[in-house]
């Protein structure tokens, strides 16, 4: 491109910048809200059951786990990176949390400290694992598709070879002393329910209000121009993907007490779920653009999409994952044409 040229995308640029968002942006960034909007509406009219405050807690409660993961990968995909092992990080943190518990209780002598310290090893497990997935993509410069493509096998495999194909449960007592992580209520409102919330808030504080926040964003709009602006762009990948492992971490301790096992099937296509929320949400593909807000807003319309699909019987049940397929395609096909 010539000068010339070069000048008058520049003045062209600048002249949108000061225009701000158009309308189609405007309305586009509602889309969110406005389909679970709609949806509510349309489920309330095919099922009288659904808009009853019972079914709403449900839907809530299962949308906590996948929301707090897409909490953290949010901001993975707004860095312009991918993260396609988080089921099977899941499943693995599942595992050795029940393995740890049994073996703990025994050990320290008190069932409720082991449980505690089984809390805590979820949350260490799942940063541990993004610190990995951090170092081998930012210092060892692989693709973040390919590291995670690669860990989604080891940590499925590892949860099989440890529970020796079959299921690793938890002891009874200790099944019963766990439960109330999921199956409690604070004040009416379950468990799960306000660690989501808790989790998306901070989420947001970090995103939109300190200095980490914005070098995740700019590195997501232009790595190289984050480079040339002292960014550590190292650093805050490697930061980034440990968040997204903490997330993880959080949503498999909630997710323990509510089966007291954990199986090679444990937190099948949860990545999926996840990518899809915060797709939906309004997150651009390439990185660079997102909220934790709209991810939060895009885990409840799937989840609301598949309570109403169970509902009503509208198509088979076993066609959800085909569902949520469908719904990331053509979201990415709309976002073609927005800048």
């Amino acid at each position: 491109m010539s000068q010339p040229e070069t000048a008058a995308a520049q003045a062209a640029d600048a002249r949108r910048a000061e225009a701000g968002p158009s309308f189609a942006d405007r309305l586009a960034s509602f889309g969110p809200v406005i389909g679970l909007v709609l949806l509510c509406a349309a489920g309330a009219g095919l099922n009288s059951d659904f808009a009853t405050m019972d079914n709403a807690l449900n839907v809530l409660t299962r949308t906590a786990f996948i929301g707090i993961i897409a909490v953290g990968m949010c901001f993975v995909i707004i860095l312009g990176g991918i993260d396609l092992s988080v089921g099977s990080m899941a499943a693995l943190i599942a595992g050795c949390v029940i393995m740890f518990i049994n073996w703990a209780a025994g050990a320290v002598g008190s069932p409720l400290l082991a449980v505690m310290l089984g809390a805590g090893l979820a949350i260490l497990l799942g940063g541990a694992f993004g610190l990995i997935h951090g170092v081998l993509i930012a210092k060892g410069r692989i693709e973040p598709f390919i590291v995670t493509l690669g860990t989604l096998g080891i940590y499925r495999a590892y949860l099989t070879y440890f529970a020796d194909g079959g299921a690793l449960t938890l002891e009874n007592n200790l099944a019963d002393l766990y439960a109330p992580a999921y199956y409690g209520s604070l004040l009416g409102v379950p468990v799960p329910v306000i660690a989501f919330l808790v989790v998306a808030l901070i989420g947001a504080a970090i995103l939109n209000k300190t200095a980490f926040g914005r070098h995740v964003q700019a590195i997501g709009s232009n790595e190289m121009v984050a480079r040339y602006a002292a960014v550590d762009v190292e650093r805050v990948k490697i930061l980034t993907y440990m968040l997204l492992g903490i997330c993880v971490g959080i949503a498999t301790l909630f997710y323990v007490p509510r089966l007291g096992s954990a199986s090679p099937t444990t937190g099948l296509l949860w990545e999926l779920e996840a990518i899809a929320a915060v797709i939906v949400g309004g997150a651009a593909l390439k990185g660079g653009q997102g909220s934790i807000i709209g991810t939060v807003v895009g885990a409840i319309l799937l989840s609301v999409i598949s309570n109403i699909l169970n509902l009503t019987s509208l198509i088979s049940v076993y066609l959800n994952a085909a569902v949520q397929g469908f719904v990331i395609i053509t979201v990415a096909f709309l976002q073609k044409g927005r800048r």
